[in-house]
């Protein structure tokens, strides 16, 4: 019977080494990943971090749903590892080479007959599994610490209210272009970002869409949305409905308006114009039953505020349209 223990103390011990190894390595996977995803193209600059701004200082979702060719060196994401490029943590390089020299030698310690804990028998034993442990925990602690993306701060205080600021009726205003710095003022980057040359018409023109869009999408709108979007951004927002409905759901989307936003960058790319905005908004969003009209999720009698990166596009001396969004939250590493 004590023989019998002795093997079921021995079997714990290295289940428990094992399970400490795959959980940390599975919580290093999950602190590659980025919170939300986003849809569309973006042109030759569609898996580029677009510049944060005022509006928007924290970095952009990337974007997972694209028909654009994947190049091979792209610039990662903030808070993503490099693509074929490992990130140092307790279980790479060292700290991985000492915990297998750990169990290694544990399980060399029971073929010779010493068991786990060597010399000192089961007691021993455990005394190396809770040191192990504690090792473990802070190592954990220390190097996660070390992982936390630093970003910059925001520039400049956040805008005044369109009322405020002399009765202009637009909530865009024209930054300090890619870094959302200011109201004007004469400033102007050393590298500016706008190689388009976007006026006030254009901006007064991206809160419409942004408005029009999701007014279209709450209704269902496919004329509408098939016009005021690309081809490609109009198949995610359709599939996006037909889920909708095969689930019995409807998005009902009011009342939408723009709180503040401010330009990321803009370029132009095989005859056409590229512009990538940053906007904060206010809707009415909820998810209803399609027949009952019961509510699912969301609220739908009070406004709530959301931040995402619009990117649009215009051909020739075409209309602007909807070519990507992507989100802004993050996932915390």
């Amino acid at each position: 019977m004590p023989g019998a223990v002795s093997r079921f103390a021995k079997f714990a011990a290295i289940a428990f080494l094992t399970g400490t190894t795959v959980f940390a390595s599975i919580g290093d996977a999950d602190a590659r990943r980025a919170g939300g995803s986003g849809f569309g193209s973006r042109g030759t600059r569609t898996f580029q971090a677009p510049p944060v701004t005022r509006t928007a200082p924290a970095p952009a979702a990337p974007i997972e749903r694209s028909m654009t060719p994947r190049p091979q060196n792209t610039a990662p994401y903030a808070g993503q590892s490099p693509v074929n490029t490992q990130r140092p943590g307790l279980f790479n390089g060292f700290g991985r080479s000492m915990i297998g020299g750990l169990v290694a030698g544990g399980l060399l310690g029971m073929l010779l007959g010493h068991g786990f804990g060597g010399g000192f028998g089961f007691l021993g034993m455990l005394l190396q599994i809770v040191l192990i442990g504690i090792a473990i925990s802070f190592a954990m602690r220390f190097f996660a610490n070390r992982r936390q993306p630093a970003y910059g701060p925001a520039a400049g205080p956040a805008p005044h209210s369109p009322i405020a600021a002399g009765g202009n009726t637009s909530s865009f205003r024209i930054p300090s272009i890619g870094t959302g710095a200011g109201d004007g003022g004469g400033q102007t980057n050393s590298k500016p970002g706008d190689e388009v040359g976007l006026g006030q018409g254009d901006l007064d023109r991206f809160e419409q869409l942004l408005t029009e869009i999701q007014t279209a999408y709450g209704a269902e709108d496919y004329a509408t949305l098939r016009r005021l979007t690309t081809p490609e951004a109009m198949s995610y927002l359709a599939e996006e409905l037909g889920e909708n409905a095969t689930n019995g759901v409807r998005n009902k989307v009011s009342s939408v308006k723009l709180l503040q936003g401010d330009v990321a960058e803009a370029w132009r790319e095989d005859g056409a114009d590229y512009a990538t905005l940053a906007m904060r908004y206010s809707s009415i969003d909820s998810l209803v039953e399609r027949g009952s009209g019961k509510l699912v999720s969301g609220d739908d009698s009070r406004p709530t505020e959301t931040t995402e990166i619009w990117t649009f596009l215009r051909k020739g001396a075409g209309e602007w349209k909807l070519a990507a969004i992507q989100g802004t939250e993050q996932r915390a590493a």
